[in-house]
């Protein structure tokens, strides 16, 4: 009994010390797995201020670097150039048509068959081998035998052709070719706008450069004047409701001019921001004389109405979108087919106990999705859908375009009627103001009379460079509107001076293109907008 209990405690006691050992076995590899587990989780970590330090340095430098340097003063030509080469806005345009250009190139490549080259190795300690049993009695038919080497080396080279993916791949390469000119479409649409606004920022610049010449002059005329009026009410020289409506105007042009300095300073920083250079980078301007020509336009509005229609880039968009929907209605088709794989390859394996190491095969194989069949009716639908949508928003934009070239037109000849305006006050002032300096000569008028006039002579140059601004201004968005061709095509291929003189060139003859006549011209606002 004694040795029975000796043996049920050290039976009890080894069991106890096995179910022991696979707790601990147990608990450890648990242990592990979630350790492991939490090393490999991904957890959020904000920048390291090293790396924003450097990416801001980075792109300082960068900016910094665009462009060729300043060499004197930029003139229109110039300023167009400058931006549409170095504006930031222009080139992440630039590179995303390139990137469509490549994009093609990569569908391009998909019409290829595939064609694979594989080698191998495949090697073990012992050999494999194996033995036949009879199925009848059940015993061994036939010794261990093997037919394959412990080291063996395979190759081949096959190719593979999809008769369905060609004709998908060939859609989709269609459908990349599209979107590369949708790319080009939208290069040229920041182009024309882009020119539209480096022409509105560079005459008012110009206006700005005047104004802020003549300020000066305006303010101290304006200070003395008032001076001397509040002297004459001091001293009761005149009627006092004389002097005051003669400091009421006064202050009534200083009001205006200051406006306008006002509206026109930022404009050299737009302009130096459109042209790409850094912020702070001086620059002088070519200052174009104050009375010159204003554009000459065939404000023909059936006429306009069919340019904008035919050229604006935004409207060329929509059609190559709608080519590519029409193309995919074409690939859910192609889906309805059962594909076709054809291979061909040659093989090699360094088995000896192969009869033939070499050989070539080859194979077809058809397949086909038979759920194909149920979801193309919904694909359908979809695509029938987006056509309705591309459908809607080619109208919706074909009559905004039209209003654009309509509002165009009349903003221009509000604006040219404004500048003849401006001119005719201006020779009216600077007439009055010789007239009103041979009467001061001849001590037949007061210093105040001569200081007035001379600050609406101030005025008069102020509103006239407004009205210039506006006019140039005006006829940009005019053009823009109209989608015409503002920058050469072989813009890439030039430097600076090389682009400045092909944008003189390319203006010179669209400018003379829009002044000819081939129909009823319309000379009011009224007619123009019908």
């Amino acid at each position: 009994m004694e040795a029975t209990g000796s043996t049920v405690t050290s039976s009890t006691i080894f069991m106890f010390a096995q179910q022991v050992t696979r707790t601990v076995l147990r608990t450890t590899f648990i242990s592990v797995v979630l350790f492991t587990l939490n090393g490999c989780l991904i957890k959020p970590h904000a920048l390291d201020q090293q790396d924003v330090r450097a990416r801001v340095v980075k792109d300082y430098q960068a900016i910094l670097s665009v462009g060729e340097p300043i060499s004197g003063p930029i003139d229109l030509y110039e300023a167009v150039a400058r931006a549409l080469k170095y504006n930031l806005d222009a080139r992440v345009k630039t590179m995303q048509a390139q990137l469509a250009h490549q994009q093609l190139n990569v569908a391009n490549y998909t019409l290829l068959p595939q064609v694979s080259a594989n080698a191998g190795y495949d090697g073990r300690n012992n050999f494999s081998g194996g033995v036949g049993r009879s199925l009848v009695t059940g015993r061994q038919a036939v010794e261990p035998f093997t037919s394959s080497e412990k080291n063996v080396t395979t190759g081949n080279l096959a190719l593979s052709w999809d008769v369905l993916d060609f004709g998908l791949s060939f859609v989709r390469a269609q459908q990349a070719a599209d979107n590369v000119m949708i790319a080009e479409e939208e290069k040229r649409r920041i182009a024309v706008r882009l020119v539209q606004e480096v022409r509105g920022a560079y005459w008012r610049a110009v206006s700005a450069e005047r104004i802020l010449q003549r300020v000066q002059f305006l303010e101290q005329s304006v200070i003395k004047a008032l001076d001397s009026a509040q002297q004459i009410t001091e001293r009761k020289l005149q009627s006092p409701l004389t002097p005051l409506n003669y400091r009421r105007d006064l202050l009534n042009m200083q009001r205006e001019v200051r406006r306008l300095v006002r509206e026109f300073s930022p404009a050299k920083t737009q302009l130096a921001s459109l042209m790409g250079l850094p912020p702070g980078t001086p620059f002088d301007l070519v200052m174009p004389p104050r009375v010159t020509s204003v554009p000459t336009v065939n404000l023909d509005s059936q006429k306009m109405e069919e340019q904008a229609l035919l050229l604006r880039p935004e409207l060329r968009t929509i059609d190559y979108q709608k080519r590519i929907n029409a193309k995919e209605a074409r690939a859910v088709f192609l889906e309805l087919f059962p594909s076709l794989k054809i291979s061909l390859g040659g093989y090699y394996n360094s088995n000896s106990f192969l009869l033939y190491q070499n050989w070539l095969a080859y194979a077809a194989q058809v397949s086909w999705n038979l759920l194909s069949v149920f979801r193309t009716p919904a694909k359908l639908k979809a695509i029938d859908a987006h056509g309705q949508v591309l459908e809607a928003q080619s109208l919706a934009l074909t009559l905004s375009i039209l209003t654009e070239v309509h509002v165009g037109a009349v903003q221009f000849v509000h604006a040219k009627q404004e500048y003849e305006d401006a001119l005719n006050y201006h020779e009216t002032q600077t007439a009055i103001v010789d007239q009103t300096k041979n009467l001061w000569l001849a001590r037949r008028t007061t210093d105040l009379t001569l200081i007035r006039e001379r600050v609406n002579d101030v005025v008069a140059d102020v509103r006239l460079d407004a009205a210039r601004s506006g006019v140039e201004t005006a006829y940009a968005t005019l053009r823009a509107s109209l989608g015409e061709d503002a920058v050469p095509v072989s813009m890439g291929e030039q430097n600076l001076a090389q682009l400045a003189d092909s944008l003189k060139k390319l203006w010179d003859l669209s400018e003379s293109a829009m002044s000819d006549v081939e129909r009823r011209p319309v000379v009011h606002a009224t007619a123009v907008a019908r």
